[in-house]
């Protein structure tokens, strides 16, 4: 979700991949169930937002 702004939202790092790739129509490759803070240190992302912007 974006909040007003059009801001990405941060997320929880225990937020499982597939609820954020559904909410933001994106595919990041992994399993659903891999969490993003497992992610984002895998990929070597900061952000989210840094992720989503690469992805998109």
């Amino acid at each position: 979700m974006r909040d007003e702004d059009g801001e990405i939202r941060e997320k929880r790092s225990d937020t499982f991949i597939g609820t954020i790739e559904k909410e933001y129509g994106v595919d990041f490759g992994v399993r659903a169930d891999m969490k993003l803070g497992n992610f984002l240190d895998r990929e070597g992302y900061d952000s989210l937002k840094q992720a989503l912007r690469d992805i998109e």
